[in-house]
């Protein structure tokens, strides 16, 4: 990010934002699987059609999904398939922390 204008960090800070919301996370992970439907994705993630495309407009206009018109249906798949390597990275670091944290609590509530 080194160098980059103010303009392209807000560009990245967006980007950021659309993966900060849980519900796009999974519907990321559903479509790591395959294209579906908004009616798929609902169903799935348990939320109302128009909650899900809601969050795949986002998903779109930020380039991580893309969608195609199929008859009556839109059907999504993955745009940028770097976005599971990002996330990826950051499940391990995550993952890695909370490995750490309990190590820590467990040599404090431990008898010595």
């Amino acid at each position: 990010m080194e160098n980059m204008s103010p303009e392209a960090l807000s560009e990245v800070a967006a980007y950021f934002q659309a993966l900060s919301e849980p519900t796009r996370l999974k519907i990321l992970n559903l479509l790591r699987q395959g294209e579906c439907n908004v009616g798929e994705l609902a169903r799935l993630c348990g939320f109302t059609a128009a909650n899900i495309s809601r969050h795949l407009t986002l998903l779109t206009k930020r380039g991580l999904v893309a969608r195609e018109s199929r008859g009556t249906s839109v059907y999504y798949r993955i745009a940028d398939e770097s976005v599971y390597a990002l996330c990826d990275l950051v499940c391990g670091n995550i993952a890695r922390e909370l490995e750490r944290t309990a190590e820590r609590r467990l040599a404090f509530s431990q008898p010595h």
